[in-house]
């Protein structure tokens, strides 16, 4: 399973460095997102994959049994989805601000100039 989700995160990589290359903002913006989810799963990998246990201590013990699940890799993932999420969500506005007062998207066309008229219409 950890060699399927080895070469998962290889092509999430590989994508997202594609898309990160263009030209367009709103395609880098995407390729983000991708080395954002494979960074995800690599933590998620790097906590070990098992059936059964879950990461409990049982009472009186220091430690879980051995065999569990390691539970900070999953907690770390959780609070990177949600940082992710907010990331996404601000980089996408930013993109429809400079769209809006740009008119265009090619990060080459883009320059720093006069607005034009109808931006704030």
């Amino acid at each position: 399973m950890e060699t399927l989700l080895a070469l998962a995160i290889g092509v999430l990589v590989a994508a997202a460095v594609y898309l990160m290359l263009a030209r367009n903002v709103l395609r880098f913006i995407f390729g983000l997102i991708l080395i954002s989810n494979a960074a995800n799963l690599t933590i998620f990998v790097g906590g070990r994959l098992t059936q059964g246990l879950p990461p409990l201590i049982e009472e009186g013990a220091y430690a879980p049994v051995e065999g569990a699940a390691n539970a900070l890799p999953q907690a770390l993932v959780l609070t990177a989805i949600v940082i992710g999420f907010g990331l996404f969500a601000f980089a996408l506005v930013l993109v429809f601000r400079a769209f809006t007062t740009l008119g265009t998207l090619n990060s080459d066309k883009m320059r720093v100039a006069e607005p034009r008229e109808d931006a704030g219409k």
